[in-house]
């Protein structure tokens, strides 16, 4: 019976090292996404909301709509922007899967959180586009974490100050003299206004999460996750971690701007 509550625990605790620092900032980045919009509208009506949805919502649709095709899920209806109907929804993607296949089911929650990282990675690239000084002290920071060996409060201290490093470059002086760099900040707000997951989303990567928990459980049961587990997923958390703390700037900076433009209007 201990064997099997262990085996349970350490399950439950692999699953969650691997997807609780999603779900975590995917908290955070939906509640700063639902007041930056209520700021927004607040300060300037629907309008506003509007204005973001345009590059906002496309690139939240784009990137479930990728991964359906990662995953081999058939996509029946990709609508990327439309006006808001009676549920608020401005964009969607109708998708169906094979509930026998593993991998599609395991696919629902890369589908779900796909906007994050799609997000992120579409202000990762107007970085290099716009700002490529910003964007190679962005890679440079990543490519030094990535070499850390194990995850301490030193080497937690050391990513974070790395990234404060890089919010003081990207508000640096000679950006702000860089007219791109207003379109750069314009864009990314944008992006991040609609980067965070929908209810929809969130129930339809829960389905995933679930069919992850197996796996894993699988993994252990059969002494395979030794393997596949320790420095992998160490890799990998730095990785995200990056990622994710790039979501959590942007998502910042555009609560932050919603507040001050709400501010100057009342």
């Amino acid at each position: 019976m201990n064997t099997l509550i262990d085996l349970i625990i350490k399950t439950c605790l692999d699953t969650i090292y691997m997807t609780g620092m999603i779900i975590f900032v995917g908290f955070i980045l939906g509640f700063l996404r639902n007041h930056s919009i209520e700021n927004f509208q607040r300060s300037f009506g629907w309008k506003a909301v509007a204005t973001t949805a345009i590059i906002g919502v496309p690139i939240h649709e784009l990137s479930h709509a990728i991964l359906c095709l990662v995953f081999r899920h058939k996509i029946s209806k990709l609508v990327l922007l439309q006006r808001k109907d009676e549920n608020g929804v401005l964009g969607y993607v109708n998708h169906a899967y094979n509930p026998n296949s593993i991998y599609q089911q395991t696919g629902n929650f890369f589908i779900g959180i796909a906007p994050i990282f799609g997000g992120i990675s579409a202000i990762i690239a107007l970085m290099y586009i716009i700002i490529p000084k910003t964007y190679n002290q962005f890679i440079s920071i990543s490519m030094v974490n990535i070499n850390i060996t194990k995850i301490n409060s030193v080497s937690l201290n050391g990513i974070l100050n790395s990234y404060i490093d890089l919010i003081k470059i990207i508000f640096s002086v000679t950006n702000f003299s860089n007219p791109y760099f207003i379109l750069f900040l314009f864009l990314a707000i944008c992006i991040s206004s609609h980067i965070s997951l929908s209810s929809a989303d969130i129930k339809g990567a829960s389905k995933g999460l679930i069919v992850i928990f197996f796996i894993v459980l699988a993994l252990n049961v059969f002494g395979f996750s030794k393997f596949v587990m320790a420095q992998g997923l160490l890799k990998y958390n730095i990785i995200l971690i990056g990622f994710l703390i790039v979501s959590l700037i942007f998502s910042g900076i555009t609560y932050l701007v919603s507040l001050l433009l709400l501010l100057i209007k009342h």
